[in-house]
Formats: C-alpha cells, structure tokens, sequence
C-alpha cells in the first residue's frame, strides 16, 4: 500500500516539483495538496492518520509554516511527521532552525530553478527523507537494554523508566551536573544527523561555563544552516558555541560546529595546540560536512582522550571512523539509546560495532560527558 503524503505550499510551481518527485517513487502518493498553512491545518486535524508525512513550506499567506506547526503543538496530538521545505539559507535558516525546535521531524533546501528540481540530487535527497520519515517507529532495541556479544562486559547502557520528554519541550531540562576538576588534555567530538538540530538543546545548554575540553560537532546540514544553529544553541548555552572557521585555535569551553557544505577536520599547530580545518574536499557517502573525516583527523593526536559521543540520525556516519581512531588514541564513547533518538541509525550502528562504551538517553548525555572532562 503506497503511503499518503500531503503537500502544503503557496507556489504552484513548488507544489509541481514535490508532486512530480513523490509520484515518481511507487511506495508514495500525494494524497492532498494545501495552499496555505490555514487549509494544511484544517486537512491534518481533520484526519490525523490520513497522512503519513507532510511537506510544509514554510513563507505562506494566512498561516505559516511555523504558525501551523505551532498550532500542532499546542494540540499535543498524534500527528504524522512534518518535514520542512526551506528556501535559501540566507532567507529561512532562523526560521527552519525554530520550526525544528517545534516539532518539525526534518527539513530539505527547496531547489533554486528548474534544472536543480529535476535533478537527481534533490530527488534523491527528498525520497530519502520521506523514507525515514514514514517509517514506524521501531520497538525498544535490545542495545537499549544489553549490548552485543562484541561490546559486552565494559559497556554502561542507562534508561529511561518513562520516556522523556526533554526532546518536546522548548527550553531545555536544567539538571545539576556534578563536576570535578579536569584534570589532562582532552576533546570532546560529536556526530548527530537527522532530529539533532533539536536534540541537541538537550545537551549543549547543559554543559557547564569552564567545561575542560574543546567540542568539535559535525551535524549534517546544507551550506548557510549551520550559522543559524551555532548562534541558537550560543544564545542558550554557558559555552561558547560557533560555527568553525579556517584557523580556529581551539578553546576549553567552545563548541565548534562543522559549517554546512564543509569538511571539519582537526591539525596540530606548530608549538602547541589544535586548530580547526575547513575542507572543501568532495563528499564522503554523499555527506558534506562528514564525521567519518572528522574522526579520522584526530588519528595520532596528542589528546590524552578523545570523549566522542554520537546522537541521533540516519546511516552510519561516525562508525568507521571512530574505528580508525580508537587504534591509535584513546578513547572513550558514548552513544545515544533508541529510545530517545528521533532516527535510531548512527548511534545504533556505533553500539552494533563494539564501540560505545556508555549506551545513554539523551537526559544523560551531558552529564556522562561532563564527568569524562570536568571542569577548569
């Protein structure tokens, strides 16, 4: 049976394109079409398992995209998954970066012409998202509750006797963080994909002022996004949160993020220290920025440890490299539980792997890493 999908959008042209793109795939159909978040609205409440997924545009007459998302959340309603289309960055970062934190399950970059539209790329990249978007939720993994063969024995796996709510509210749960003094040279490196936009105001904001380590954090997002998220989670946070440039000496208590569209990678500086590197190397399984090669620039350095910490998203992007990595340096990993991930696929196959040490819903996350480095 082909899953319903329901398009809102003011551009008749826009709608062409996602109808065009959705009815190309035999396991979707565009089963309604909205001219506005008012008619959008109207349509989900009226038959909120009609839908398995909606494409919302965001700049709407009558009612926004955020307006309706807003709408839904207030309702607290079992409602299909709501995947963003965006605009260019310049013109709807903010705006994507909020309807993320409202509810909004993902959101794609709307091509800028009709050659880009009829693409492979933007194909590709919109059916990819409605196929994890539309997908059931998976029951409770058996990582979530003991490790596989390879990993058993040293892994601490932690959760929820209710399943939290952190990801659904706006503002972050503040828990007291006992810290001790760090002590050694250490860096925090960070991997989230799909739903870590949001899932990541659950643990940066809990970081404590003085944090004694660096975090270098690779989300993957298009070029012009990552500025948005970097000041978002800065104006919530103790630590310094921005998006990395060429040269960055990296801080204590800074949270680096990979620009969007850029590699981030990590070089020693002569005389001393780290330094961020912005590379514009091709993608890496079609991913730019990637923590594979993240990962794999640490290799060697001279950290006394690298704590990596791998949240929620699609595929299996951190896995080989922290592989790499946990040859040569050493290392310690905490991963984020299924319960808690929006999209249980990087953590998941991090822990399948024998890597994690510390298997967690994202309530702990910052506390588990704020033990590993302390405090300055």
């Amino acid at each position: 049976m082909k899953k319903n999908i329901l398009i809102v959008d003011d551009s008749a042209l826009m709608r062409r394109v996602l109808s065009d793109t959705v009815n190309s795939d035999e396991r979707y159909q565009v089963k309604d079409i909205a001219n506005n978040g008012e008619e959008g609205l109207k349509l989900i409440l009226a038959n909120p398992s009609g839908y398995d997924a909606v494409l919302l545009d965001i700049y709407m007459p009558k009612m926004t995209g955020l307006e309706l998302l807003m709408e839904l959340e207030k309702k607290r309603g079992n409602y299909p998954r709501i995947v963003i289309c965006s605009t260019k960055a310049d013109e709807s970062a903010e705006e994507t970066m909020i309807a993320l934190e409202h509810g909004a399950f993902d959101f794609i970059k709307k091509p800028e012409n009709l050659i880009n539209a009829k693409s492979n790329t933007f194909k590709e990249a919109l059916l990819t998202i409605l196929e994890v978007a539309t997908e059931s939720r998976p029951k409770r993994s058996i990582l979530s509750t003991r490790q596989t063969p390879a990993a058993a024995g040293n892994v601490v796996v932690r959760t929820s006797a209710t399943k939290p709510s952190t990801l659904g509210v706006k503002s972050p749960l503040r828990v007291p963080i006992a810290a001790q003094k760090g002590t050694g040279n250490k860096l925090i490196a960070l991997a989230c994909s799909t739903g870590g936009p949001k899932t990541l105001q659950s643990v940066i904001p809990l970081l404590p002022e003085g944090l004694n380590a660096p975090m270098v954090l690779v989300q993957h997002m298009p070029k012009g996004f990552t500025k948005s998220l970097a000041m978002r989670l800065n104006d919530m946070s103790k630590v310094k949160v921005k998006e990395a440039a060429e040269g960055d000496v990296l801080q204590k208590g800074c949270v680096y993020i990979a620009p969007g569209g850029s590699h981030l990678k990590v070089a020693k500086i002569p005389g001393g220290g780290y330094k961020a590197v912005i590379s514009d190397e091709p993608p890496r399984d079609a991913l730019k920025p990637c923590a594979n090669i993240m990962y794999e620039s640490l290799v060697g350095s001279a950290y006394d440890e690298i704590v990596c910490v791998v949240l929620t998203g699609m595929g299996a992007d951190g896995t080989e490299g922290i592989k790499t990595l946990k040859k040569r340096n050493k290392v310690y990993v905490i991963s984020q539980d299924e319960e808690t991930c929006v999209v249980y696929g990087m953590p998941k196959m991090v822990a399948q792997a024998g890597l994690s040490d510390e298997v967690l819903p994202i309530t702990e996350v910052a506390n588990s890493i704020v033990k590993k480095v302390g405090v300055q």
